[in-house]
């Protein structure tokens, strides 16, 4: 009976469905914060952008990357050419520009204008009220991703003030998310 409760429980962990980021709309998020503050973590996309694909695959299906995101955060997907309204501080933003009918780059969403989006991918951090903390540009791994994660988590980005000091952070900073 326990060889055969032991093999059931291994199938079914190899079945599993593997945990995802629980991703939202900025929206939802914002709606979110107000009945529990969270931080909030936004993926800022294009569809045409590999770095962004590579992103999703390897680094946000990351088993440690996932849980920490979940846990700490609200997560937001947000596609920086679409054409998705959003309500922030006051403003709605949209893509007045979008057109439907081009392949490939399309025109920058006013929302990822205003929080000065140059490259992608970029990750966008939110205090607990929906202000804008910093965004990260480009292809991070689950480990390079880590620190920024949990310094912003911690409120730790608020005592460095300078370059030396992110330096020094930096390299005092270890790891623990796996690859």
């Amino acid at each position: 009976m326990k060889n055969l409760l032991f093999i059931f429980g291994f199938l079914l962990s190899c079945y599993a469905p593997a945990q995802e980021i629980k991703w939202m709309s900025m929206n939802d998020a914002l709606e979110a914060q107000k009945k529990e503050p969270k931080k909030i973590f936004m993926d800022v996309y294009t569809d045409w952008c590999g770095p962004c694909k590579l992103l999703d695959k390897k680094t946000f299906h990351n088993k440690d990357v996932v849980s920490y995101v979940n846990k700490n955060y609200y997560a937001v997907k947000f596609n920086a050419e679409g054409t998705e309204e959003i309500k922030y501080n006051d403003f709605t933003y949209t893509n007045p520009n979008y057109n439907p009918n081009r392949k490939g780059r399309n025109s920058q969403h006013f929302f990822a204008n205003a929080l000065k989006i140059t490259g992608y991918p970029s990750m966008v951090f939110f205090d607990e009220k929906g202000n804008l903390i910093a965004p990260v540009v480009g292809y991070k791994t689950p480990q390079q991703l880590e620190i920024y994660l949990k310094m912003i988590h911690n409120n730790d980005y608020k005592k460095l003030t300078s370059t030396d000091a992110w330096q020094k952070y930096e390299r005092s900073f270890v790891s623990t998310f796996e690859n």
